[in-house]
Order: structure tokens, then sequence, then C-alpha cells
């Protein structure tokens, strides 16, 4: 399936969710964008794909990613109708980790299935191999790429524009994506209703042990692992406020969920499975959960389940967990 360009932007902003909704299995044009929005501000949509049923792919192109097109997956609610601008629909923020991409939540969870999910638009945006929901230092130029400012500004006013996204929003995500959506919540301030990080990255510089291994992270694929946050000893404001234990104080009137196994075979593991970065998020969580006791924060649950390692069976299970939450604070907009 190839997705489309945008062609003739007025004549179909009036018939664009008309050809939505009869073309359900083609590429469909994103003109219905409304003209002088999100594309004005920088970022735009350069083709919708659907993907399957209630799942929509936008092709976004990012002036803070360097002018590059990235992708976007969204899995739509009942009767979601992007050329309807007068609705709006509560919004779930679902964040993929290090090594997986846009399709990750919809290709190894149910999430597509969840029934609880029929009146919320689930945004699963690309956020890079290992990106870290981060504007990168750079060495303190900082530019490409700029994750947290594509998805926090450039996507965020994209999709409550032209994409039937309300301001109602709460935020999700594993590993790199639980780091981000616990730092998204506390670095935007009512951006996000309520968070939830399932074996995240939750106090990165606890130790060296934990230090190394991030940095380890940043070192994929060839990357000087500098460029992300900076030296960790020379650059530890950068590294601090990136760091959710550091951020704690902003996370005390939100709902916060925090999950993580400890790294030893568990219920979902193959006998004898062990895993040192499950066991060191482990460690991350804990220490994040008592600072945000420490701080007084309102309503943090915690789900440290003992034995599991760091693995899709257990993702899959601590979303439906923490979904009472996460949905309850979309109706009562705590």
């Amino acid at each position: 399936m190839t997705a489309v360009p945008i062609r003739r932007a007025r004549l179909l902003l009036i018939v664009g969710a008309l050809l939505f909704t009869l073309m359900s299995n083609t590429p469909v044009s994103a003109a219905a964008e409304p003209s002088g929005t999100a594309s004005s501000r920088g970022a735009e949509v350069v083709a919708v794909t659907q993907v399957a049923d209630r799942q929509v792919d936008l092709s976004v192109r990012s002036p803070a990613l360097g002018g590059r097109t990235v992708n976007v997956r969204l899995l739509t609610p009942e009767g979601w109708d992007p050329g309807d601008r007068s609705r709006h629909w509560p919004t779930l923020w679902l964040l993929h980790g290090c090594c997986g991409d846009y399709t990750s939540w919809t290709s190894k969870t149910d999430v597509a299935q969840t029934e609880s999910l029929r009146d919320v638009l689930v945004v699963m945006p690309e956020a890079g191999w290992n990106g870290w929901y981060s504007d990168w230092w750079n060495y303190g130029q900082g530019s490409d790429p700029a994750w947290e400012t594509f998805h926090t500004k450039e996507l965020r006013i994209l999709l409550e524009h032209g994409w039937g996204a309300s301001g109602n929003r709460v935020v999700a995500g594993l590993s790199m994506g639980g780091q981000g959506a616990l730092m998204y919540a506390a670095r935007h301030p009512g951006m996000f209703k309520a968070a939830a990080s399932y074996s995240g990255s939750a106090h990165p510089l606890l130790d060296d042990e934990s230090v190394n291994r991030i940095m380890g992270y940043f070192a994929g694929q060839g990357d000087d692992p500098l460029k992300v946050w900076g030296d960790p000893v020379a650059q530890r404001d950068v590294w601090a406020a990136h760091d959710p234990f550091h951020l704690a104080k902003r996370l005390r009137s939100i709902p916060v969920f925090l999950s993580c196994g400890d790294g030893t075979a568990g219920p979902l593991d193959p006998p004898g499975a062990t895993n040192a970065l499950e066991a060191d998020f482990n460690r991350q969580n804990h220490a994040l959960a008592s600072e945000l006791e420490r701080v007084g924060a309102r309503h943090v649950v915690t789900r440290f389940y003992g034995p599991g390692t760091h693995r899709w069976a257990y993702w899959e299970r601590e979303l439906h967990a923490s979904l009472p939450m996460l949905l309850q604070a979309l109706r009562t907009g705590r």
C-alpha cells in the first residue's frame, strides 16, 4: 500500500471525510487537514494510508526532524471522521521502546482489539530507533533530531487541528517510551492528565551501571553517544532534565502508573530466562516510586511484580492493568 500525496487541498477538504469512508482499503489523501493550521506552523501531513480496520498511518514531514518524513499510526475510535472539525476525541498516546517503531504496539499487542479503547483516539508516533524522546543536545547545537519538539508541539497541533484529537490526553509507554511518557508529562505540565510507564528507564542517573547501560543504547547503530544528552558529568544538568526521578515534583499532581519485573524468569518467560536490563530498570522504578512518595505525589500506582523480564507479553498485560487509571483520568480530567 503506497501513500497518496496531498492534491487539490481545497476540493478534498470538502470531500475528504467521504473519500476516507469509501476508500477504506486504499491510501487516502491527507488534504482533509484544514489549510493554514499545522502546515503553516511547520509540520504537515503529506500522505495518509489506511492499513487496517480503524488503523490509519499519517506520513508527517517535520522541520524538527530536519525535514524528514516519519509515520504516526492512529487507532481511531468508532465514528471518527477527520472531516468533522466539530468533534474531538480523548486521546491516548502510546510510545514505543528502543529498537521498535510506530507499528510496535499494534503488531506486538492486542491494543487494536481492546474494547475499552473504541471511544478513544490512540496515537502511536515514530520516535526513532533510539531517539529517547529528546531534542538531542548535539554538542550544544541542538537541531535534528528534535523528537520532543516533533511530538509535543508539531504533532500535537497537527492532530488537534486536523485529525480529531482533543486536548484531553494521557500517555503511556514501554522501556525507552516509559521514560518518554514520564518525561513528557513532567516537562509539559498540563499536556497529559496521567502517565504510565512499563519497564521504563525511570532514573538513568541512578548509578554508574545505569548510566553506562543507557550510554550503550545511545551508541547503537554507530551513533555518537554524547550527542543525545552530552556527557553525564559535564552535562549533568541536561541528563537530570530528562531523568524522571529528578522531575518527580512535576509529576505530583497527576496519576502515575509504574510497573516492572525484576529480571528473573516469570510466568510469561521461558524457564531460566534472565534480563539485566529489566533488573536495572526495576531498581530505577523503585527509586522513582520512593521519590514520588517523598515529594507528596497524590496518586501513584505501582505494580512491581517480581519475576519477569523485558518482554512484550508483560507490557501488553501491564497496558491492560493501567487502562482503568488512564481512562478514568480522561473521563474526569484529573
